[in-house]
């Protein structure tokens, strides 16, 4: 099989299951898990309204339970779990990519393409902050249960995250330089690039440097600052305060966006997100709330909100204008800020085929 002419899928393109990893109580979710299991309950909800729901979890059984007294039958016949141990819950970071190949026939099917590829890549707990020794197993368990239904490919030996990229399903991938220098210490930029290219068959690699959110501990998650949205368009955190400590930052960021161009040279539609108002944990520690961490699922947009009714309405206006075809879905992300990410952070989708 050529393994050449393959392409990571842009977020929007038809999908066949979200994944979430189902908190408990001996993660850091612990002081506040009836709270984020709640907000879990919502993410269920409004996944399965749309498509299939892959759950990771400790305890399934307990977890098959909760949504059984919350969710009408119609619903759970959507969702298949996996028993696995775990570290925490962000699947986004620890979950596979998938590549599909580049082939019309492919692209045309509703379901069951063959010959996709599944992509596990080392999770170090961004950089060895946190435990992450079962969590980088979830991919394989995942794979040992029939959940995914191609083949594996496993690069080990090279450590990515899902939240750190961003793919426009041309073969551009966008990321952030701030990111990728503290994975792989001490390959350079450069070869950073060529590495991105080799195993996800990039044609062109996107390097974003400013706009790290403060509380943000992944190093500058693309997925927290900017993201690719259809019709050529970027959708990104914009800060007009200039007494908000992001200000300088966010500034250059939006500079440098202005001054991109597709892969044929043509400029980007560009629309601005609203930076939520500074929210902090009790400690004083300020929350990296962001718009852009939003999750693109079949006929639907799912955007996190922070109680903050004006912004919280602007930004579900500029994602319509970005997905104009899907439904708006509001989800308080309140609590999921607490650990440091939102609703993109804590799923992974599978693109059509890909999944049972």
């Amino acid at each position: 099989m050529d393994k050449t002419n393959y392409i990571l899928p842009a977020e929007w393109y038809t999908q066949s299951a979200i994944m979430l990893t189902w908190p408990h109580a001996d993660t850091d979710w612990q002081p506040y898990l009836d709270d984020i299991t709640l907000t879990y309950i919502e993410l269920a909800r409004a996944i399965t309204k749309q498509e299939r729901l892959v759950i990771a979890a400790q305890q399934p059984d307990e977890v098959k339970q909760l949504l059984a007294n919350a969710l009408p039958a119609r619903l759970l016949k959507r969702i298949s779990f996996s028993q696995c141990p775990i570290d925490d819950t962000w699947a986004r970071d620890h979950g596979p990519l998938t590549l599909l190949p580049l082939t019309p026939r492919y692209f045309n099917m509703k379901e069951g393409g063959a010959h996709a590829i599944t992509l596990k890549f080392e999770f170090n707990g961004w950089g060895d902050k946190y435990p992450h020794h079962n969590d980088n197993n979830i991919a394989l368990q995942l794979f040992a249960d029939g959940h995914l239904t191609h083949e594996l490919e496993a690069h080990t030996d090279f450590v990515l995250e899902g939240g750190s990229i961003e793919s426009d399903g041309r073969g551009t991938i966008f990321t952030t330089s701030m990111c990728q220098l503290k994975r792989n210490q001490p390959l350079t930029l450069q070869q950073i690039e060529e590495e991105l290219k080799r195993r996800l068959r990039a044609q062109r690699i996107v390097f974003l440097h400013h706009g790290q959110l403060e509380g943000d501990d992944t190093d500058g998650h693309i997925d927290t600052i900017v993201r690719l949205a259809p019709r050529n368009t970027i959708v990104y955190t914009a800060c007009d305060n200039p007494t908000d400590p992001h200000y300088e930052e966010f500034q250059a960021l939006e500079q440098q966006i202005a001054d991109l161009r597709d892969a044929t040279g043509k400029p980007y539609k560009l629309l601005r997100l609203p930076l939520p108002d500074a929210i902090y944990e009790t400690d004083g520690q300020r929350l990296p709330a962001t718009y852009a961490n939003f999750l693109v699922i079949n006929k639907a947009v799912i955007m996190p909100t922070y109680n903050q009714p004006a912004k919280d309405e602007t930004a579900a206006e500029v994602l319509a204008k970005a997905f104009p075809n899907r439904e708006i879905v509001r989800i308080d992300a309140r609590t999921i800020i607490r650990q440091h990410g939102s609703i993109h952070c804590l799923t992974m989708q599978f693109p059509q085929g890909t999944a049972k």
